[in-house]
């Protein structure tokens, strides 16, 4: 399956972390050919942590794809109807957005373009980032695994003994997990031991 030409949303939510491990795979759907449209919550764009300033990470985002981030639900909108994407990518996928997003809550711009991109029938693809997926999240997790048109990056309790309840998408797995989605195929196994990456 080639991404050469196809327009593919990419979104960012609050997992701060996260990011340094997400940048890469944006790195590469690009050289892949892929024109990558970067979307971003509000809380991406006006946070700044230990892990750098929100204007920061959007400036790194926008000169990685060479285009202008997606920040206001406005402007998300139209990626379903007028100008609609061939996939959307949400990584890292919080479990604050990942609850708003198995209940149908669209406050953000990265939601509004998940939700406009499953209503043209297009892959969903959630590569999820949350200390509370064995947790009171478990039940939102599982209700957008058995979504239709939505698939995920392989994913994993990160930290088993010191945080149980997280899990963590091995998000080196994102372009094949892209290119399975794109033939409507979930890239397997799913759930794999994620703390061992780390050893």
């Amino acid at each position: 399956m080639t991404l050469e030409g196809k327009r593919i949303g990419f979104g960012l939510t609050g997992s701060h972390c996260t990011y340094d491990a997400v940048f890469p795979e944006i790195q590469k759907l690009v050289a892949a050919g892929a024109d990558v449209i970067p979307i971003v919550t509000h809380t991406v764009k006006q946070t700044t942590t230990r892990f750098g300033a929100g204007d920061d990470w959007i400036a790194r985002i926008e000169e990685a794809t060479g285009n202008k981030v997606v920040d206001s639900i406005v402007e998300a909108e139209p990626l379903g109807p007028k100008k609609p994407l061939a996939c959307m990518i949400i990584a890292p996928l919080t479990g604050n957005s990942m609850s708003k997003f198995a209940n149908a809550l669209t406050d953000s711009p990265v939601l509004m373009a998940a939700k406009a991109t499953l209503r043209n029938h297009r892959p969903v693809v959630l590569g999820i980032s949350t200390n509370d997926a064995l947790g009171l999240n478990g039940v939102n997790l599982m209700r957008l695994m058995a979504t239709k048109d939505i698939y995920f990056i392989p994913y994993g309790q990160d930290a088993p003994q010191a945080k149980p309840n997280s899990m963590v998408a091995r998000m080196t797995q994102l372009l094949p997990t892209v290119e399975h989605a794109l033939k409507g195929e979930q890239l397997q196994p799913v759930i794999v031991e994620r703390f061992l990456d780390e050893e």
